[in-house]
């Protein structure tokens, strides 16, 4: 990235505040549940083989909410058995908020978390140097691997501690998304070359693809209303912008071609449409499903 434009993700609070905007002006977690309620039931159903006791591990896994969701529909599908929830989030704030929200569900006693504040490859390191041997029943990584320095890497570091009728899930960005026209075209610009962070579902499969790896695929349709980053000056707008690009103050950090080259780009028929004075952002999700390594 240039020496100029520093990440978003630098700034915890600003991460955070553009993040929840983000939610509140996107379908992303609609469009998520209404997979996990979907979807993913039958694709748990073979999940632990019969076992009274299934490991679990959820790597970026924020505030939680998707995750007791995701561990709700495991609990419909297997009743009765215990789970090792292996929580791993770097961020201490979004721990504390997944804490709190545990404290006040009833009925997950039948879970047993382990708070790990950590990222993706420092729980790498610590598993490795746990010599931990247990193999893994379901393993999720919702929209984390733009925070790894080896997507590759991680996915097969993961994929390896499935057992028999395991199961990882990815959760990104399709390939087709707004997103994926952004970064294709604004990759060495936007993107710190010390992170993933540009990476979409289509960098996955094409990976996947060569190795020959096996996987399902299902899209999950998604949009963003982004309308308030075309209005010069606006909070709200400012905030978005960050999260879409992740630069932290991109408006005032970018140099005045890369700003209105990304503005334009957001307004591409490429990237969103354009309806009732509104521009709504093609936020599409992909969601692909790992079995154990054969």
């Amino acid at each position: 990235m240039a020496s100029s434009l520093k990440s978003l993700v630098t700034d915890d609070d600003r991460y955070q505040k553009s993040f929840q905007l983000f939610l509140e002006r996107s379908s992303e977690h609609q469009c998520m549940q209404d997979f996990i309620h979907n979807k993913l039931p039958d694709i748990l159903a073979s999940v632990g083989d019969g076992k009274s006791h299934l490991n679990v591990i959820g790597v970026g896994s924020g505030a939680g909410e998707i995750d007791l969701e995701m561990l709700s529909e495991l609990h419909k599908k297997h009743p009765g058995v215990t789970v090792d929830n292996e929580v791993v989030e770097p961020s201490r704030q979004q721990l504390y908020n997944y804490k709190v929200l545990v404290s006040q569900k009833p009925d997950l006693d039948y879970i047993k978390f382990n708070w790990n504040t950590m990222t993706a490859s420092e729980f790498e390191e610590h598993w490795k140097a746990e010599k931990a041997t247990k193999k893994v029943d379901f393993i999720h990584m919702i929209q984390m691997l733009y925070y790894v320095k080896d997507p590759e890497a991680t996915v097969r570091f993961f994929q390896s501690l499935l057992g028999k009728n395991g199961k990882l899930l990815i959760i990104l960005v399709s390939g087709k998304s707004g997103w994926g026209k952004l970064w294709r075209t604004y990759r060495a610009q936007l993107c710190q070359p010390d992170l993933s962070q540009c990476v979409t579902t289509g960098d996955i499969k094409s990976f996947l693809d060569s190795k020959g790896v096996r996987y399902q695929s299902y899209e999950l349709p998604s949009q963003m209303d982004i309308t308030e980053c075309f209005t010069e000056g606006d909070e709200k707008g400012e905030l978005l912008l960050d999260f879409l690009t992740e630069v932290l103050d991109f408006s005032n950090t970018a140099s005045p071609e890369l700003r209105a080259g990304v503005l334009g780009m957001l307004r591409h028929p490429d990237c969103s449409v354009e309806s009732n004075g509104k521009v709504i952002f093609n936020n599409n999700l992909e969601a692909i499903v790992l079995d154990q390594l054969s």
